[in-house]
């Protein structure tokens, strides 16, 4: 897969997610935070269940050697990030505006190449940190340019931020080292599910009748936003990096806002359009500019 189509299905997948918010904000009406949170990752394991065992006799009949101990491992610690990242942002929304929430969330694009610096010493394309600058500024307009007082719902938000830029490099690192992405995506699903439905009973109320209130909300949030976009993104992050890949995935907020305005009739004023149309600005130059100057690359250069 060549990096441009890699980066294009990452921004689906920024779209399904923006979609996916409406869903994960309703929802809130009916059921807890971490018991949506993992039942609606056992949907998302179901609906991917076919891929991944399909996956698994491809390779199979390839003669493809199975997965270590190490890489089931790594699947398992990005179930446990994932886990931790949304169920921290499903607890903020109770408590915190739309408003915070769509801007500290999207703090991850300018974590994720800080982050990749700090901890792995990679390097990424000069034209990253620009362009993280102009997406979070773009998510700051989109936002209204204010934030109201902070809550604790906020703090919920900034650890979901955190926490989602540790997901989205160490994806980056294993799915480059692992040639079976669907197993990973369920592997990743199924360890949420069991991790969420397992915590639930023991804070907040689990029953039947909730799961049946929230079931529009937990099939679009579990088999669309979680099963197909994560799965994408798992497939798509194998052939890019993982700056680039946040920048494009921070299209979620611009896409929240576009659905919001057309399933809850809000509307985006004039300075979140320039919002807009600076993320826009920043996703060209992740594109285009690596195309016209590419980067000296070294040893501590990611590839």
């Amino acid at each position: 897969m060549q990096r441009a189509t890699a980066n294009a299905l990452l921004l689906v997948t920024g779209a399904v997610w923006g979609m996916g918010f409406v869903a994960q904000s309703t929802a809130m009406d009916a059921i807890g935070p971490v018991f949506f949170t993992g039942v609606r990752f056992f949907a998302a394991a179901l609906a991917v269940a076919p891929l991944a065992l399909w996956e698994a006799r491809r390779a199979k009949a390839a003669g493809t050697p199975p997965l270590t101990p190490r890489q089931w491992r790594s699947f398992a610690i990005l179930g446990c990030l994932l886990f931790a990242s949304l169920a921290a942002q499903q607890i903020g929304l109770l408590t915190t505006t739309v408003t915070n929430s769509g801007f500290l969330t999207g703090t991850y694009v300018v974590l994720v190449p800080v982050l990749a610096v700090l901890a792995l010493r990679e390097f990424p394309h000069p034209v990253v940190w620009p362009a993280a600058a102009l997406t979070l500024g773009g998510i700051w307009l989109l936002s209204g340019g204010a934030l109201s007082g902070l809550t604790e719902g906020d703090l919920w938000t900034l650890l979901c931020a955190v926490l989602w830029a540790c997901h989205v490099i160490a994806l980056g690192r294993f799915v480059k080292g692992a040639p079976r992405p669907f197993t990973l995506a369920f592997t990743q699903f199924a360890v949420c599910g069991v991790i969420g439905c397992t915590i639930a009973p023991f804070i907040e109320p689990v029953s039947l009748d909730l799961i049946v209130a929230a079931a529009p909300e937990i099939a679009f949030a579990g088999i669309v936003s979680g099963g197909i976009a994560f799965t994408i993104q798992a497939v798509a992050q194998r052939h890019t990096t993982a700056p680039q890949a946040a920048i494009f995935m921070s299209t979620e907020a611009p896409f929240a806002a576009l659905f919001g305005a057309l399933f809850l009739a809000e509307r985006i004023p004039a300075i979140g359009i320039f919002g807009c149309a600076l993320i826009f600005v920043a996703i060209l130059a992740v594109e285009l500019v690596p195309m016209l100057r590419p980067a000296h690359r070294t040893a501590a250069h990611e590839p």
